[in-house]
């Protein structure tokens, strides 16, 4: 059931935990299929569906290849013409901030509160991300799934989490937009938010307290908040 956090458990949050996609920054794979398309023989909208159906990104983003692996068997099923540097352009310039998010990030963290990326990712994106992004260096730490050979919502990666930010259980707050991430996440008494949009998550993150002198929150607005569970 989705609830609001209480009072006992919130004082409790140790650490802030993002996701990176849909919360802290927006993307397109369209964008990259148009992009690839242009200098190879697949039209975009065929390729846009073997990105999504193919196994080729989740052989990626779990570490199973390399970006020069990835990119030789993407020309072999697009086509493409170009070098691998022109190629990573095309792929991972798909990204824009989503700014509240960011600032809502950099505020818990200038307050003293630590924060991580745990994302499902790539070399690719990453590199891009951290390359135009400032806001990425703003972290404490960082579980990308291509590191360590899983996606969410498996265990292990919540595991890496646990060990990286020395925080278990109610002391973690994580932020997702997928409800089988946060789910993951909220089995491990974690206390959680489901990113709907950012209004509602700054709301959500207000009702923790967690935002020093922020202004009160609109009654009007129920973001979803799952509380921890004693474990």
């Amino acid at each position: 059931m989705i609830v609001s956090a209480g009072a006992d458990f919130s004082s409790m949050i140790q650490a802030a935990v993002f996701d990176l996609g849909k919360v802290l920054v927006d993307f397109d794979y369209g964008i990259a299929a148009r992009k690839i398309a242009a200098r190879g023989t697949l039209p975009d909208r065929e390729l846009a569906h073997f990105l999504a159906q193919s196994p080729l990104l989740y052989r990626y983003e779990t570490g199973l290849l390399t970006d020069e692996e990835f990119y030789r068997e993407l020309c072999q099923a697009s086509g493409f013409r170009g070098d691998l540097a022109e190629f990573s352009g095309c792929f991972a310039d798909i990204f824009t901030p989503i700014e509240p998010m960011v600032a809502l990030q950099a505020t818990l963290r200038a307050q003293g509160l630590p924060s991580y990326i745990f994302s499902n990712t790539n070399g690719l994106a990453i590199s891009h991300v951290r390359r135009n992004f400032p806001f990425f260096g703003n972290f404490d730490g960082y579980v990308l799934s291509y590191e360590h050979g899983a996606l969410k919502p498996d265990a292990r990666l919540y595991e890496v989490v646990e060990r990286i930010t020395g925080r278990r259980g109610p002391e973690i707050l994580y932020l997702d937009d997928r409800p089988e991430n946060v789910e993951a996440g909220a089995a491990r008494g974690w206390q959680v938010i489901l990113q709907e949009t950012p209004e509602k998550t700054r709301a959500a993150v207000e009702r923790l307290g967690l935002l020093r002198g922020a202004p009160a929150l609109d009654g009007n607005s129920k973001p979803k908040v799952r509380a921890a569970e004693p474990r």
